[in-house]
């Protein structure tokens, strides 16, 4: 393998894995592997760029060690796992997708816990009592630092648990839970009960990187060619191009029917050019503007109201902006070493 090959590091089982091969699709980073029980692959658009799938959990301490440049994982394993002094860097926080809170949750019959200050409480209680109160986890870094910093003081970590953490506080091996959650069904389907105040962390997919080894500037280059796409695609997500064509009497006149509704007028306004049509068709212009989804159905209207004819929305595959903000930022912490 060529020394400036980069070494990304993509989640290599279940759900994850899934949806990370789908993101990098969508971003026009198609992940080439021969055959699912091939552990490397390739990305075409990247030519000098080489992917290794590592369980998900393994993949921050993959980064760290510098036995490859940058991963797709959790940003909780980030969260968690990440000390002062080490060399891994978060480069896009919000992926978009696999996106789960980390939770605390009591037992439903606990009528008199419901917020942070009641647990608190409790915890005292359970101390005079001298018994601590349980907690089954797989983040003992979060979650200790979260029952700190809200006052929690006095409880015992159970984290030697390889199955569902909801079965704990039914099974009497730890009083309440701290884990993720996507939708809170699971939690509700064992008797458990969401605490007020008890998000840990709202976590989804992220990439980081380790910051000594994408200072080697072909490296660097192969990871500003990932982050250009990944940044626009992620930009782009939401937008529509709305094409119509509306008569008027000339371009300007047009525009200032379009503007008459600034939030509807596109990101930066219209774009308006001639169109040429048939004889004696009158005097028609093509009219372009970029919406978000929330304003889709009210521009197609504001457009109707013109007079706008043959409307196309047709979403928008990537918005790139003056500068890549993501690859600027990673510059910053991870600075060439052969500048070109």
């Amino acid at each position: 393998m060529n020394v400036d090959t980069l070494r990304l590091a993509l989640p290599s089982k279940g759900r994850m894995e899934d949806a990370t091969l789908e993101f990098m699709r969508s971003s026009g980073l198609r992940v080439a592997r021969p055959n699912p029980r091939q552990y490397t692959a390739t990305i075409r658009a990247v030519p000098r760029a080489q992917v290794i799938f590592q369980r998900s959990g393994d993949i921050y301490r993959q980064v760290n060690a510098g036995n490859v440049d940058a991963g797709i994982t959790g940003l909780d394993d980030y969260a968690e796992q990440r000390q002062d002094g080490d060399n891994t860097i978060l480069i896009l926080e919000d992926l978009g997708y696999s996106r789960c809170e980390l939770v605390l949750a009591v037992p439903e019959s606990w009528s008199h816990v419901n917020n942070l200050h009641d647990l608190a409480h409790l915890a005292g209680e359970r101390r005079d009592e001298n018994r601590e109160l349980r907690i089954a986890t797989h983040y003992p870094n979060l979650v200790t630092g979260f029952c700190r910093g809200h006052g929690i003081q006095d409880f015992l970590l159970e984290t030697q648990y390889e199955g569902t953490l909801e079965m704990a506080p039914n099974m009497g091996t730890a009083d309440l839970i701290a884990d993720l959650s996507e939708t809170g069904t699971t939690i509700k389907e064992n008797h458990l009960k969401l605490l007020h105040g008890g998000t840990i962390l709202k976590s989804s997919a992220c990439l980081i990187g380790n910051r000594d080894t994408l200072r080697e500037s072909g490296k660097l280059d192969s990871m500003r060619h990932v982050l250009e796409l990944m940044e626009a695609s992620l930009r782009s997500e939401g937008y529509y191009y709305l094409i119509a064509n509306v008569a008027g009497s000339s371009a300007e006149s047009v525009a200032e029917q379009i503007i008459q509704r600034p939030e509807l007028a596109g990101v930066t306004g219209p774009t308006i050019s001639p169109v040429y049509p048939k004889a004696g068709a009158g005097k028609w212009f093509d009219v372009t503007i970029i919406v978000d989804h929330e304003h889709l159905v009210t521009a197609i209207g504001h457009l109707r109201e013109i007079g706008a004819t043959g409307i196309n929305a047709i979403p928008t595959k990537y918005v790139f902006e003056d500068r890549c903000k993501a690859f600027e930022r990673l510059r910053a912490q991870a600075p060439m070493q052969n500048s070109k």
